[in-house]
């Protein structure tokens, strides 16, 4: 694996967190203390769903003091390639699995005065390990999270019992949307936001954030796409001299590893650009799905990050 270290864990927990969410804790085989990490950390998680190798990431949200165990939370997607439904359906404690060691391209920034989270959904999991580090080391933070009602916003009772009044619920059956320009505006100087959640909410706080003058480099995000399905298709691999089939479930990185050809990679999420691939021949399409590359690179077709990218067309070629 060309990742990073594979760690060998048992499932402790499995605990349903409302209809869509389920937490999972994993503990070390051998009963060792799990590698340190600091907030915003993820680790990618193995599994054989009915013969694909899947390695999804997953934000660490526990306590980065406690290394005991580590926990995840995993939202359910009915409509997704699988890996989801894998972790619901198939992980019960016992099971023995393989993770990655922790990763983080999501870290607090020491620099800020003052650390805001914005949070969506299952985007508040990287934010439950930043606000644990935060306040153990006494920085001052403030966290916004939206969700569409009290029922789906995952772990917002503890979160709130725990840090008073810097929580802060953003509800939309209950009418209680955040006023973003507002909370930016009023942000002291030297303060960095922080925002994990769905695409569309990323680009209006960070829109909106630009808008009002803050820095490039007090802004930061986070965003793992989950590989999109699609069509079957066909690719070279010129450095190895093979030709695989990726099939619609599957992604390119995926067919990849099945060929056994190595490929690195850190987020599998179109986020890090550590599998970032050179494109030799291309009769076709490629269907770019990451915020990796940019507009140019991706109009030149000589790069494809195969974690999310997708092909139509006659012929690619890659350097693999």
């Amino acid at each position: 694996m060309s990742g990073a270290e594979q760690i060998p864990v048992v499932v402790k927990e499995v605990v349903p967190v409302n209809d869509l969410i389920t937490r999972f804790r994993f503990v070390h085989r051998e009963g060792r203390r799990l590698p340190s990490f600091s907030g915003g950390a993820h680790t990618v998680v193995e599994m054989d769903d009915n013969g694909i190798r899947r390695r999804n990431p997953y934000s660490l949200m526990g306590d980065p003091a406690d290394t005991s165990g580590y926990s995840i939370s995993v939202r359910r997607d009915d409509v997704g390639r699988g890996g989801s439904l894998y972790m619901h359906r198939v992980v019960r404690p016992g099971m023995e699995m393989v993770i990655s060691n922790p990763v983080n391209l999501f870290a607090l920034d020491l620099r800020a005065r003052k650390h805001l989270f914005i949070a969506g959904g299952i985007g508040i999991t990287p934010f439950i390990a930043m606000m644990a580090q935060a306040h153990r080391f006494g920085q001052r933070f403030e966290l916004h999270y939206a969700a569409r009602s009290r029922s789906l916003g995952a772990y917002m009772g503890e979160l709130s019992e725990r840090y008073g009044d810097r929580v802060h619920l953003h509800l939309d059956d209950e009418g209680t949307r955040l006023d973003l320009e507002r909370l930016l505006a009023r942000q002291p100087l030297g303060t960095h936001v922080y925002i994990c959640g769905p695409k569309p909410m990323l680009a209006w706080v960070i829109d909106t954030a630009t808008a009002l003058g803050w820095p490039s480099e007090a802004i930061h995000y986070e965003e793992f796409l989950a590989p999109p399905t699609g069509q079957t298709f066909e690719v070279e691999l010129a450095a190895s001299n093979k030709r695989i089939t990726v099939g619609a479930h599957q992604s390119l990185l995926e067919a990849i590893e099945a060929a056994g050809v190595d490929a690195p990679y850190l987020c599998r999420g179109g986020a890090c650009g550590q599998c970032e691939t050179d494109v030799l021949a291309c009769d076709g399409r490629i269907l770019h799905n990451d915020h990796w590359l940019t507009d140019a690179q991706k109009a030149e077709g000589t790069k494809i990050m195969p974690c999310m990218s997708r092909f139509e067309g006659r012929l690619l070629v890659l350097d693999r």
